[in-house]
Formats: structure tokens, C-alpha cells, sequence
């Protein structure tokens, strides 16, 4: 079992409080939990609306809640399944680790390098000022890109299987972010980004 207080990488960017846990989860762990939401959670694909024209996501994604609450983003409104044990187990280890309640589980499916995440910032309205955002990676590596929305500053860092990215402050009101494509043969990537909805 992986410490519960692995290694922490503060990313020291301005307006932002970003910090990075490579070993939140040890490999064997990862490895179980990838495998096992792959196969049970009830993934979809959700139209989005990009400069009035409609395309299917380019990733699945899921949503878990221990509320009723909706999330919505891009136009997609999404309703939430209750928490499987294996979210919930997660979820669990995330709290006491971070010392915050999470109501809410958004699960993405990255099925190869195609499927990806475009600029944004998680700023939608249910989740309140300066939400808490925290992202368990599980499987294939990929690079998760950072851009200032005003000043010219622009960071990049490896997400690896079994880690946890923590964003919390003034994030959201000063940087985007993404998982860009690549052409790159690779395999699958979850992530389980956990939030507050009241």
C-alpha cells in the first residue's frame, strides 16, 4: 500500500496553488483499479458543441456522486450514478489524504491518443469559488498542459499511472488546461477527478 503522504511536487506557477503526488497509489494498486473501472463503470459518449458544430467527445466519460446533483459543462449535462466500492474506496483515501469532502466523481476514459481534453478550466458555477479539484491517473502516461489565461506562461507535466494532481486557490480563475492528443501509439488512461457540488 502506498504511503499516505507520498512525495509532493509543488508546481510553483503564480495565481495558482498546484501540487503533484506521483506515488499516491504503488503500482499494484493502479494496475487493479485501471483494470477494474475499464470493465464496470458505465462509460458514455457525449455529444459537444465546438463553433456550432456538434462531434462526439473524444473520450468516455462517467459520473459518480453521493448526492443527486448534476454536472454540467460544454452543454453536456450529466446525471450521476451512485458510488461503486471501487470509487468510493478512492474517494476515501483521496479525503483523508486532502482533508476535504468530495460529493462528486467525474471518471474520463482516454481510449488511445486520439481521445482527448481541450483548453478549459474547471469554473463551473456548481462548483462554487476556487474549487478543489482532485485527479487520480491511472494507466497510460499522458501530458497534462497549463496556460496562463493572461499572462504568457505556459507549463507541461507527465501525469503517471497511479498518481494524484491536487488544484486548488485561485487555479481556476487564472490558468486552462488539457490533455492534448498525440500520435504516438498508446494505451488506455482513467482519470477520476473528484469535486465538491453542494
Amino acid at each position: 500500500m502506498a504511503s499516505l503522504f507520498p512525495d509532493e511536487i509543488s508546481l510553483n506557477l503564480p495565481d495558482s496553488d498546484i501540487s503533484y503526488f506521483p506515488n499516491f497509489l504503488s503500482e499494484e494498486e493502479a494496475t487493479a483499479y485501471l483494470k477494474l473501472l475499464k470493465e464496470k463503470v458505465p462509460w458514455q459518449q457525449d455529444n459537444i458543441k465546438v463553433f456550432g458544430k456538434v462531434h462526439p467527445q473524444p473520450r468516455l466519460t462517467s459520473l459518480y456522486a453521493s448526492n443527486s446533483k448534476s454536472y454540467s459543462y460544454s452543454n453536456i449535462t450529466m446525471v450521476p450514478n451512485s458510488f461503486s466500492d471501487e470509487i468510493l474506496q478512492l474517494k476515501e483515501r483521496v479525503e483523508a489524504f486532502s482533508k476535504i469532502e468530495f460529493t462528486t466523481c467525474l471518471l474520463n476514459l482516454y481510449r488511445d491518443g486520439k481521445d482527448s481534453n481541450g483548453w478549459h478550466a474547471d469554473n463551473e458555477k456548481e462548483l462554487g469559488v476556487n474549487p478543489v479539484i482532485a485527479s487520480i491517473s491511472l494507466g497510460q502516461e499522458r501530458f497534462f498542459h497549463l496556460k496562463h489565461k493572461s499572462k504568457d506562461l505556459k507549463h507541461k507535466i507527465t501525469l503517471e499511472h497511479g498518481s494524484l494532481l491536487v488544484m486548488k486557490g485561485a487555479t481556476q480563475h487564472h490558468w486552462l488546461h488539457q490533455i492534448p492528443k498525440t500520435a504516438k501509439k498508446i494505451g488506455a488512461r482513467i482519470n477520476l477527478t473528484f469535486r465538491v457540488i453542494k
